[in-house]
């Protein structure tokens, strides 16, 4: 059946990818015009333009973004976004669900793609992560960002989660700075990204649902004895949960018997 309805996923695709890069194209001179701004004023306003942007694209291609509130974030409140990581569209779900003016630490490597990466230098702290000197600069990006008064976005599973387990191992950079600044971890899971486009292939894009959750924020206050590893942990064990609770589609079976 798959491979009768492959000229179709195609074709949606093209047209999704075509749409896409159309719309880059006319917003691009928006864009241009932060650029004088500086990168504070000017990518704040640049991501209100990603948001416009993503919402357009997705209601053109099918794709419905929804969002649960377990916790609904204070809008004055500066915050450690932080989600899980299965797929491509992670990034677009991302500037629809987080209202906060922030930056998000991205893959250096997309700093090659044209027109594309010109802007995503400007607003991404980049970060490569087979290196730990850059992993260590990114990291001070992430604390000057912060001392500016605005939220920072990380995925702490750093990459694709590939794996049948609600989440792979995640790094340790968002907890340190949660520790060191004492600014509260406010957790978002993606529950539909994997069936929306799935990791291994561009070709896998299909319209939908895509549901955004907020979880409770987590203070790191309420753990006075937690360094930033068992403040990973403690993480860990309540994305997990969450993502079992709300059924997501790629964790096996057996995680549900341990």
């Amino acid at each position: 059946m798959k491979y009768l309805l492959f000229p179709f996923q195609l074709l949606y695709c093209l047209y999704a990818y075509s749409l896409f890069i159309l719309m880059i194209l006319i917003f691009f001179p928006c864009v241009l015009i932060c650029f004088p701004l500086g990168r504070i004023r000017g990518g704040n306003i640049m991501y209100d333009l990603f948001r416009f942007f993503g919402n357009g694209w997705f209601k053109l291609i099918g794709i419905n973004q929804s969002f649960i509130y377990e916790s609904t974030p204070d809008p004055n409140q500066q915050y450690i976004f932080i989600a899980n990581h299965i797929a491509y569209v992670d990034a677009v779900i991302t500037v629809l669900s987080v209202k906060h003016h922030f930056r998000p630490i991205g893959k250096a490597e997309l700093l090659k793609i044209p027109i594309f990466g010109f802007i995503y230098k400007f607003c991404v702290v980049t970060v490569d992560r087979s290196s730990a000197e850059d992993r260590a600069r990114s990291l001070d990006d992430l604390r000057k960002v912060l001392a500016r008064g605005i939220s920072i976005v990380v995925f702490p599973e750093g990459t694709f989660n590939m794996a049948d387990a609600p989440l792979k191992e995640m790094y340790d950079g968002a907890f340190k700075l949660a520790v060191e600044t004492g600014k509260p971890l406010q957790p978002i899971i993606f529950l539909d990204a994997f069936d929306r486009m799935h990791y291994r292939h561009f070709f896998t894009l299909t319209p939908g649902k895509s549901r955004s959750v907020y979880l409770d924020p987590i203070d790191p206050a309420q753990y006075p004895d937690a360094d930033y590893k068992a403040l990973n942990k403690i993480v860990e064990a309540k994305l997990s949960e969450k993502l079992l609770q709300y059924k997501a589609t790629w964790i096996d079976q057996k995680y549900y018997q341990s």
